[in-house]
């Protein structure tokens, strides 16, 4: 049948399996978002740029979206809260706020979407966030940041702070001041910090000047993670230094997509090649929604070209292959990649975490178990309870009844 909705068509065309086939309850979605409402920003500011603060203003088209003040562009309410919708009613913008999911802003309405999808705790990143973290002003991208944890750990957590597992923002303006915000990250009840792919100092994170912030993130038990869309040249959100629209794809607008894995394996690469995760074993670092079909063959080349070019290039001897280092450093997450459950054996599968990205409009809820049901039908009871469930209940204590 054919229904415009490929979710949906594949659960349909895979009935036996959505029938007989069986996955462990109390799903963990390791990737879900929350669409912050129009006052987040505004009424927790510092006040000094309550004047600029993110805001929901209506489009010509009737629609709301996010203005972002020196950003290009704004954050169109239509596509960050289009979960449950079939693809041919997706639109970008014409969808007032008033419309989206309760649960995207309200912590006990979420509660009330998570049952109905089978989840019994989200890893939660903002919508709104992802866009700053390519703001050129780090000053008022600190002060963005900082509403936004203010916002999270008063208003959304709340109501749950054992199933709503809110991830805080740092600028990185400097790492002495970083260090401070994962100590108030902490103290504040976050279970991890969503980095911005690009610091707000001149270094890059490969210097070994950052080396007491991976510390102070180990010795606080805190993962980091790097989201897609969050780094400067990630294909939509890409700014330049004075906050153009700097695009870096080639061809019409949907190539953008395909090149939102690059900026994940350029900070993978970073921290391995870097030497980080051999300076500090026990860091873990989270590479979000990138999917992870792709790693076996990331990990081969890496493993390449440090065997075959390292001399020449100067690398030096790395006291692990590369691939041992993101195997035992490195988690991924990914919704509806069927190509990562058919690449477990040649990953680590200790290190994946399935999501289900609600509410944005890549999300599989509420469809996920049994969509779930039909990817999953060659893994072990075992496997299926590391990806689906174990995986980040270890990352992120989570307590299991």
């Amino acid at each position: 049948m054919n229904t415009g909705n490929p979710i949906l068509e594949m659960i349909d065309s895979n009935a036996e399996a959505v029938a007989t086939n069986t996955i462990p309850t109390g799903l963990i979605s390791a990737d879900s978002h929350v669409t912050e409402p129009p006052h987040c920003y505004v009424d927790y500011i510092d006040p000094k740029y309550r004047d600029r603060a993110p805001r929901v203003l209506e489009e010509s088209d009737g629609g709301d979206s996010f203005v972002i003040d020196g950003m290009p562009g704004a954050v169109p309410m239509g596509i960050v809260a289009a979960a449950g919708k079939n693809p041919r009613d997706i639109r970008k913008g014409e969808t007032k706020f008033a419309d989206l999911h309760r649960g995207g802003w309200d912590g006990k309405a979420r509660i009330q979407d998570q049952d109905q999808d089978g989840i019994v705790a989200e890893v939660i990143y903002p919508s709104v966030g992802m866009v700053l973290c390519n703001h050129y002003d780090t000053d008022y991208k600190q002060a963005c940041m900082w509403a936004y944890n203010r916002w999270m750990s008063e208003e959304f957590m709340a109501p749950a702070p054992d199933r709503l597992l809110g991830l805080g923002q740092t600028a990185v303006r400097s790492i002495s001041e970083a260090i401070e915000d994962f100590r108030q990250l902490k103290e504040m009840g976050f279970r991890g910090v969503m980095m911005p792919g690009n610091p707000g100092t001149e270094e890059d994170y490969d210097h070994p000047s950052f080396d007491p912030l991976w510390r102070a993130a180990v010795e606080l038990d805190l993962p980091l993670s790097f989201h897609i869309l969050t780094s400067r040249s990630d294909g939509p959100n890409s700014v330049g230094k004075a906050g153009e629209r700097a695009s870096t794809h080639r061809g019409p607008a949907q190539n953008a997509s395909q090149a939102l894995l690059k900026s994940i394996q350029d900070i993978i690469g970073i921290f391995v090649w870097g030497r980080i995760f051999e300076r500090h074993p026990d860091l873990k670092v989270v590479c979000v929604e990138a999917d992870a079909g792709w790693l076996p063959h990331f990990l081969y080349r890496m493993d390449h070209g440090y065997k075959r070019h390292r001399f020449w290039m100067k690398v030096g001897d790395m006291q692990r292959l590369p691939s041992e280092y993101v195997s035992e450093n490195v988690y991924l997450t990914f919704q509806d990649d069927w190509t990562a459950f058919r690449m477990v054996d040649m990953m680590n599968p200790r290190r994946l975490m399935w999501a289900n990205d609600f509410p944005h409009s890549d999300s599989t809820w509420p469809w996920s178990r049994d969509l779930l049901k039909v990817q999953t039908t060659h893994l072990t009871d075992e496997q299926k309870s590391w990806i689906l469930r174990d995986n980040a209940a270890a990352l992120y204590k989570v307590a299991r009844p």
